[in-house]
């Protein structure tokens, strides 16, 4: 039997859409959360069993609470020299006392004073009145997930999803991210992608230590290290490269604005991922409300355009969640669009909205 001609040469604008997806397919739902425009497409599949922290957190948020405080290390004051004790001079022996039989006419005592009138009994005073104890401020949970959507060009074509869980304890933290294929690109895209950062929460922000990208098994694992005191980067087989401030991996990137939220309409920094370092600038155009699940938001619009000017990315940050990043669009010339959507915040425990 003839193969029907439409089956065997898909020729519509969507086919050749997951075409141009498939050569490098999975990853691209990760990283298309990540900020990393210039790699949101240069992802794979891979099969990676499911780990226990992979467990949907099950409360709720409709906001996000304040960044966490960073702890700054006690410094243990110096003791104090001691000083040697001055020499107690001997006392001075004291003249005898005169009596009053001694005393000359001008030395007489003086007359007693006359009585002091009682003062009138005080009124009582009432207690002092205590404040009660202030309420506590929200403060963002040991654990919390960010649940994005992702889609296929700006018109909802659903192509995936996206967790980023974000955990801190003390000063330190840690950026993991699993993402699936969803939808028809299921039949496309096959297995999930993590990748993760690790480091420390400081007065200025987010200090990466450690980045990972793992696609699947232990020779596909990619790590790049920070040496902070030395001002060095250790990239994938053992490269390394100049490490100044500010630089964050792509993580840390996403997160930073949250703890550091930005002041200049034009930000320049430096972003590590596990092959290179990049020079990345990324400009306010102005201010946009977003639709997301829970209603409208007034965001701020972002702009960054590569050095090769073939890929355009936008986010939206929300300034009432702590400059949360509400939607992202990465554009490239070569092979369409990818949006973003926040889709959920969760939480291990209730929180008081």
């Amino acid at each position: 039997m003839a193969t029907s001609p439409s089956l065997s040469r898909p020729d519509s604008a969507a086919a050749r859409a997951w075409r141009r997806l498939r050569v490098r397919p999975a990853l691209a739902v990760a990283f298309a959360l990540s900020l990393l425009a210039h790699a949101v497409w240069s992802l794979w599949p891979v099969d990676l069993p499911a780990p226990p922290e992979d467990t949907v957190l099950s409360a709720t948020l409709t906001e996000l609470p304040p960044p966490p405080a960073p702890q700054a290390t006690a410094v243990k004051p110096r003791p104090k020299p001691r000083r040697a004790a001055a020499p107690v001079a001997p006392p001075v022996p004291e003249a005898p006392a005169a009596t009053v039989a001694d005393a000359t006419p001008a030395e007489a005592p003086a007359p007693a004073a006359a009585p002091i009138a009682e003062a009138p009994p005080a009124e009582p005073v009432p207690p002092p009145v205590v404040p009660a104890a202030p309420t506590p401020d929200k403060t963002l949970p040991p654990r919390v997930d960010l649940a994005y959507k992702v889609f296929l060009g700006t018109q909802g074509f659903l192509i995936g999803e996206a967790t980023y869980r974000f955990e801190h304890e003390g000063d330190r933290y840690r950026i993991a991210t699993v993402a699936e294929a969803r939808g028809l690109a299921a039949l496309f895209i096959r297995g999930r992608g993590k990748i993760e950062s690790r480091g420390l929460i400081t007065p200025t922000g987010l200090r990466p230590l450690e980045f990972v990208v793992e696609r699947g098994s232990s020779d596909r694992r990619e790590v790049a290290t920070f040496d902070w005191d030395a001002n060095i980067v250790t990239l994938h087989d053992d490269k390394t490269a100049p490490l100044e401030a500010p630089s964050f991996d792509p993580m840390t990137l996403m997160w930073q604005p949250y703890f550091t939220p930005p002041t200049a309409p034009r930000e320049t920094l430096y972003l590590v991922t596990t092959r290179r370092v990049f020079n990345y600038t990324i400009e306010r155009e102005g201010t946009e409300t977003i639709t997301w699940t829970h209603g409208d938001i007034e965001t701020e619009r972002w702009h960054r355009k590569s050095e090769d000017g073939n890929v355009d990315a936008w986010f939206w940050l929300a300034p009432s969640m702590h400059y949360a990043m509400v939607k992202m669009r990465v554009t490239q010339s070569a092979r369409g669009t990818v949006e973003a959507l926040l889709d959920a915040i969760r939480v291990d425990e209730p929180r008081n909205e």
